[in-house]
């Protein structure tokens, strides 16, 4: 949403947006001249508002969507306008369950550096640009499109990639063969002369690219590359990043050399800093448990030596329920888990799975795993855990980040 707002605004479109809280993303957005609001209200949707662009996260009782309504102001969601302004570009949609945000970072890297110009919204800030939005010139749009509630659908891309598909958003899909439905109706939506970069031999992305018209380009026969950031998962979104540069015409030296000096996204294994004591202290966006499993498989791999400590707070009660026993299975090669009240984000607590059952779920893996009330506990518990030899983790797709922050020695 910020992404499209400063789009909007490069536009010399007058734009106002409102947030729950203030954050870097918002005070990039003050920073270029868009007003913030910190309360949603329906005072802050004025008679001279001409559209009101909302994210489908939130619920339609939200007060200023309600009053927009009423208003018979025109609406659109994020997905609806992001097919709108993507019209008239060459698209490339960058979709999968895991690796969107980094994979969308690395190819908008790869097309910069090979003097493409790509305009460019990803869903984390860039570490190289210091946001989520790259203004280009008007060919190339590079986009990350999610799959929650099919929205990817409003854009039609001439180039596809596909990182990987899993189960996921189980509030809205049925199971892995629905989810799967709305791969391939995307697919089916790359033209004849477009291309879909996938592992095609993935028998749950074999499905998807059945029937479809576009060219199939397998991004694993792609070399591997020595990069600065850790993870074999980065490895395999260098290669569809690498993939993509090499269709659009990028040299290969160009290409290598971006992807080799890549240095990361706001909240994927970012380091953050030391506490006191001389904890390191990252922080890290996971929140499903192949995400999970992933990013703890690299801690290790970084740090076989100190003390491992992950603070997990679990996103939404639907996905910790609908999971809960590949939740279970995430955590092996953390030391000590410390988790964390469910970041609610879009839905009501229907009571039905807390943060104490998946604590006791995880024991079954872990033998140190501790439950706190808040994330003030969570950082208090970690100051008496977390000496010189350990490595503390924050991992959630809510706020949970503010632990480590909180922790560090400024």
């Amino acid at each position: 949403m910020s992404a499209l707002a400063q789009l909007l605004k490069e536009r010399n479109i007058e734009v106002i947006g409102s947030d729950a809280s203030d954050s870097p993303v918002t005070d990039k957005l003050s920073q270029v001249g868009i007003k913030v609001f910190f309360e949603q209200k329906a005072e802050n949707i004025t008679n001279d508002i001409d559209l009101v662009v909302y994210t489908i996260a939130i619920p339609e009782s939200n007060p200023e969507l309600s009053v927009a309504r009423q208003k018979k102001i025109e609406t659109k969601t994020y997905p609806e306008m992001l097919g709108v302004v993507s019209e008239g570009y060459f698209t490339i949609a960058i979709s999968g369950t895991h690796g969107k945000t980094t994979t969308a970072a690395m190819t908008a890297d790869v097309l910069v550096d090979g003097g493409l110009a790509p305009t460019a919204i990803v869903g984390s800030l860039v570490t190289r640009y210091k946001n989520n939005f790259i203004p280009g010139d008007n060919k190339y749009f590079l986009v990350e499109s999610c799959e929650y509630k099919r929205s990817f659908l409003h854009i039609k891309p001439n180039i596809l990639a596909i990182t990987n598909i899993e189960e996921d958003h189980l509030d809205y899909y049925k199971d892995l063969s629905d989810i799967q439905s709305a791969f391939h109706n995307l697919a089916l939506k790359v033209p004849k002369d477009g291309y879909i970069v996938c592992d095609p031999k993935d028998p749950t992305v074999a499905t998807v690219i059945g029937g479809v018209e576009a060219t199939i380009v397998d991004y694993t026969l792609t070399p591997n590359l020595s990069l600065t950031v850790h993870g074999k998962y980065n490895v395999e979104n260098s290669k569809v990043a690498y993939t993509i540069g090499e269709l659009l015409g990028v040299g290969i030296k160009d290409i290598e050399n971006s992807l080799v000096k890549f240095s990361g996204t706001w909240r994927r294994f970012e380091y953050k800093g030391e506490t006191s004591a001389g904890a390191l202290v990252f922080d890290d966006y996971a929140h499903h448990p192949s995400e999970i499993r992933a990013t703890l498989e690299m801690f290790a791999e970084s740090f076989p030596n100190k003390k491992r400590i992950v603070v997990f707070q679990p996103h939404l009660f639907s996905r910790t329920k609908s999971l809960l026993s590949e939740f279970a299975k995430s955590f092996g090669r953390a030391d000590t888990v410390i988790i964390v009240p469910i970041y609610a984000a879009r839905e009501k607590d229907d009571g039905s799975v807390t943060h104490e059952v998946l604590a006791e779920a995880v024991r079954g893996t872990n033998s140190d795993v501790r439950v706190v009330g808040s994330l003030e506990s969570a950082g208090n518990l970690l100051k008496g855990v977390a000496g010189s030899d350990g490595a503390i983790v924050t991992m959630g797709a809510g706020n949970v980040y503010l632990v480590g922050e909180a922790l560090i020695n400024k």
